[in-house]
């Protein structure tokens, strides 16, 4: 029960990081902002994150060792161009779009997981 509690909070907390990314980015990172869409490229993106992440982590470790961890940076860009393959909802347009909206997307989605990390621990 815990895991798909934890899936749909991932779907959650992607569809706002990518709604946050079309908003800054939105001439070069289009996504359809249908709310079916959205939770379809959400979700896609939380089983990417969930079962693909791991093995490129794994297979990447020494570069984001290397690194002192800004390989993940690499990781994360990997897993939205592969979003973006996958599902015609969303579309990057150029490699720096890529660069910027996987920052950001890191950023919403560590936000939000550290909001509800303290909101949960204090409970």
């Amino acid at each position: 029960m815990r895991l798909i509690g934890l899936f749909i909070f991932g779907v959650m907390s992607n569809i706002v990081a990518f709604l946050t990314a079309n908003y800054f980015l939105a001439p070069n990172f289009i996504i359809s902002l249908d709310f079916v869409d959205l939770i379809i490229a959400g979700s896609i993106f939380a089983v990417l994150n969930m079962i693909i992440r791991p093995i490129v982590k794994l297979i990447l470790g020494p570069i984001i060792f290397l690194t002192l961890g800004l390989g993940i940076i690499l990781v994360n860009a990997l897993m939205l161009r592969l979003l973006d393959i996958l599902y015609g909802g969303i579309t990057i347009q150029d490699t720096i779009t890529l660069i910027y909206a996987t920052l950001i997307v890191t950023a919403v989605n560590l936000v939000i997981y550290l909001a509800h990390r303290s909101i949960t621990k204090e409970e």
